[in-house]
């Protein structure tokens, strides 16, 4: 199941009652410029979330985070690619790693 919903991300502008900017990371993906429908009011939860986020566990001397479930999968270069959501972070947190960094 993927992530429906990801931020929170402060409105940059309003571009019309019906279009906002958002202020956005760089490592999303995503056009700044959204229709109101597509975004939906901050819930506090999530600032806890952010606040909890866990610290590194140290295998052999380098940081390791537990891996929460593998959400896809894709092959780049002809490597095998796969999307990991890490326990205890946010979907923002997603980042695609290779079976060697698993």
């Amino acid at each position: 199941m993927v992530k429906r919903f990801v931020g929170p991300y402060k409105i940059k502008a309003i571009i019309s009652s019906n279009v906002v900017e958002l202020e956005l990371s760089t490592t999303v993906k995503i056009h700044p410029v959204v229709n109101v429908s597509r975004i939906k009011q901050y819930i506090d939860q999530v600032d806890r979330q952010r606040k909890e986020t866990p610290q590194p566990v140290i295998v052999e001397g380098k940081e390791e985070w537990e891996v929460e479930k593998i959400l896809n999968k894709r092959k780049i270069r002809g490597k095998n690619k796969f999307l990991v959501q890490w326990k205890g972070f946010m979907a923002e947190g997603d980042t695609w790693e290779s079976r060697e960094n698993l």
